[in-house]
C-alpha cells in the first residue's frame, strides 16, 4: 500500500479516553458526513485505546468489549464504510497499550489478520510498555510485514513518539506516518512545545512516511481527556494551520457532534487543507532568519505547479512583524520575476510584490499563511 497524502479524519482519544462505544462511534460517522468533513477529505474514523477486552480468546485474538461494542467490530466496520468512511484502530508494540489492554506484541501476523477480517483501513500502533531487550525497529518491521501481508490494504500509523531515533528508521519498518513528538494536550503550551521541536526534523519530512505531531485539539475548548486550559480560536486557528502547513495527518481530536462554528470554519478552509493535502509533498524549509526571535517561524514548500506556500507562526507572548526575502526562495532580482500573494486564511489577494514582503504586525499566538504565484515583473 502506497499512501502519497497526509491522512485525514478523526480519532477518539482527545475528547473521550476510554469512554467510547458503538453507539459514539456510529453517531461520529453521521457527524463526519452531516457536517462536511467527509467532503472536506476527512475520511478515517479512528478507535484509539480502549476497545478490547483484558484477555485474548482461546486462539490467541483480541476480543472487542463486549460491553462497549456488543455487535463486534466488524458490525462498526461496515457502519462506517456504508457512510463513505474508512475504518481505523489502535494497538501497541509493547506488552501493554498504553492504558493496559492487551497489545501486539508476538501477536503481529495474528493481529494483522484479525483487523483486516473485521475491515480496518488504518492502524495506529504506540509504544508503551516497550520490553527493554526489544529494539523498536525490529517491533515496527514485524506489524508493518504483518500488516503487508493481511491481504488488507491497512494504513500503518506509527506512535513511537519520536523516541529512540525513531526518524532514523522509521522509513524501513512500512509505516506511513510516524510520530515525531509526545502527546498533546489541550492548551497553547502544548501546542507550542510540540511545534518548536519541528525544526529539526524538516529534513526528515516528505514524500514516504509523513511526520505526526500528533492530533489535532480544535474546538475542544478544554473539554475532554485531554482538557487542560483550552485555547483561544486563534491559538487553535495557528496550530490547525502549523500541521497542515508541515504536512502532518490531521486527526480531528474534538466531538464532532458539537461543533461550533469557528471550529467549522478553521477545520474546513480548503485553501489550508489544499497545502497539506499538495500531491508533491516537498519537505519545508525556513526561509526567514528571525535571530532576535526564535519562537517566529517563517517556513516555505514548494508546491505541485510551481505556487509557493509560506507560513508564518508568532509563537512568541509578543507582537511581530516578520518579513521574507524572495532570493531565500530561488528568487532573485535579475529572475525578473515576483509574487503574487494570496492570504489562504482570509480568502484574499494582497498584490504582487518583488524583492521581499513583510507582513502587518502579528499579534502573538496568531498565523499568517500565503499561496504565492510566481509572475513576471513589472
Amino acid at each position: 500500500m502506497i499512501v502519497r497524502k497526509p491522512p485525514l479524519g478523526w480519532n477518539s482519544w482527545n475528547t473521550f479516553g476510554r469512554n467510547i462505544d458503538e453507539k459514539l462511534i456510529m453517531e461520529t460517522a453521521d457527524a463526519m458526513v452531516e457536517n462536511g468533513l467527509l467532503d472536506a477529505g476527512y475520511e478515517y474514523l479512528v478507535i484509539d485505546d480502549c476497545w478490547a477486552e483484558m484477555k485474548r480468546d482461546e486462539n490467541n485474538r483480541l476480543v472487542p468489549d463486549k460491553n462497549k461494542f456488543p455487535n463486534g467490530m466488524k458490525h462498526v466496520a461496515d457502519y462506517v464504510h456504508s457512510k463513505g468512511l474508512k475504518f481505523g484502530m489502535y494497538s501497541c508494540a509493547g506488552n501493554l497499550t498504553c492504558a493496559g489492554y492487551p497489545s501486539s506484541f508476538e501477536y503481529e501476523f495474528i493481529d494483522a489478520e484479525t483487523f483486516a477480517s473485521w475491515g480496518v483501513d488504518y492502524l495506529k500502533y504506540d509504544y508503551c510498555f516497550k520490553p527493554m531487550y526489544q529494539q523498536g525497529h525490529l517491533l515496527y518491521k514485524r506489524m508493518g510485514l504483518a500488516l503487508a501481508n493481511c491481504g488488507r490494504d491497512i494504513c500503518f500509523s506509527a506512535c513511537s513518539w519520536g523516541v529512540d531515533q525513531t526518524n532514523e528508521w522509521i522509513k524501513q519498518t512500512g509505516a506511513h506516518l510516524w510520530r515525531s513528538t509526545g502527546d498533546i494536550n489541550d492548551s497553547w503550551q502544548s501546542v507550542k512545545e510540540l511545534l518548536m521541536k519541528q525544526d529539526e526534523y524538516l529534513t526528515t519530512n516528505g514524500q514516504g512516511c509523513f511526520n505526526d505531531m500528533d492530533m489535532l485539539i480544535v474546538g475542544m475548548r478544554g473539554k475532554g481527556n485531554v482538557a487542560v486550559a483550552g485555547c483561544t480560536d486563534e491559538e487553535y486557528l495557528t496550530h490547525f494551520a502549523a500541521w497542515a502547513f508541515l504536512g502532518s495527518p490531521l486527526m480531528i481530536g474534538c466531538d464532532i457532534r458539537n461543533m461550533d462554528e469557528a471550529t467549522k470554519k478553521i477545520l474546513l478552509n480548503k485553501e489550508i487543507l489544499a497545502i497539506n493535502q499538495d500531491e508533491a509533498y516537498r519537505q519545508p524549509f525556513n526561509c526567514g532568519n528571525h535571530w532576535w526571535a526564535t519562537d517566529v517561524k517563517v517556513w516555505a514548500r514548494f508546491l505541485e505547479g510551481g505556487d509557493i506556500a509560506i507560513g508564518i507562526f508568532n509563537l512568541s507572548d509578543n507582537g511581530a512583524d516578520p518579513f521574507f526575502s524572495f532570493d531565500t526562495l530561488g528568487i532573485n532580482r535579475s529572475s525578473g520575476k515576483a509574487l503574487e500573494i494570496r492570504d489562504i486564511i482570509e480568502h484574499k489577494t494582497l498584490g504582487v510584490y518583488k524583492d521581499v514582503f513583510r507582513t502587518e504586525y502579528i499579534q502573538p499566538h496568531t498565523c499568517k499563511m500565503y499561496r504565492c504565484k510566481v509572475v513576471d515583473a513589472e
